[in-house]
C-alpha cells in the first residue's frame, strides 16, 4: 500500500508532465514489478542495513527533483545530448531523465554494496517494457 507521502509525490510528478513523459511516469506508477523494487529496496536499506530511504518516496523525489533541473536547462537553452545530435527531442530527453530517476535506486533491493551497477542490471529490462509502452504500443 502506498505512503500517502508517496501519492503525494505521485500527483506532482505527474502535475508537471504530459505527453509520453507523463504516460512513462503513469506505467511506472502502477507497474507491480516496480512497486515490489522499489518496496524492498527499503526493507533493505531501513529494515536491514539501518540506512535511510532509498525506496518508492526517494525515488519519487529524485525524479520531481530532474523534472525540475531538466526545466531549468532548457528555459536557459541548454540542450539534451539527444536533441543536440538530432536523434530526439527535449521531451525524449525528459522520459529517459525521469525513467533513470525513478528506478536509479532499484539495486538496493539487493544491498549496498555496488547497488548502482545492480540497478542497472535490474531496470534495463523494465526500461526496455517501459519504452516499448510508450513509442511501439
Amino acid at each position: 500500500m502506498k505512503s500517502p507521502k508517496e501519492t503525494a509525490l505521485d500527483r506532482k510528478i505527474l502535475k508537471t508532465l504530459d505527453g509520453i513523459c507523463r504516460d512513462a511516469v503513469e506505467y511506472m506508477i502502477s507497474d507491480p514489478e516496480i512497486t515490489h523494487l522499489q518496496d524492498y529496496a527499503n526493507t533493505v536499506s531501513i529494515k536491514r542495513l539501518n540506512y535511510n530511504d532509498h525506496g518508492p518516496v526517494h525515488m519519487r523525489k529524485v525524479a520531481l527533483n530532474a523534472i525540475v533541473m531538466a526545466g531549468l536547462l532548457r528555459k536557459n537553452g541548454i540542450k539534451f545530448s539527444l536533441e543536440k545530435e538530432g536523434c530526439g527531442t527535449y521531451e525524449d530527453s525528459l522520459v529517459a531523465v525521469v525513467i533513470s530517476a525513478f528506478l536509479h535506486d532499484t539495486g538496493m533491493s539487493i544491498g549496498r554494496q555496488d547497488h548502482e551497477k545492480n540497478s542497472v542490471v535490474l531496470a534495463a529490462p523494465i526500461i526496455e517494457r517501459i519504452l516499448r509502452k510508450i513509442y511501439v504500443d
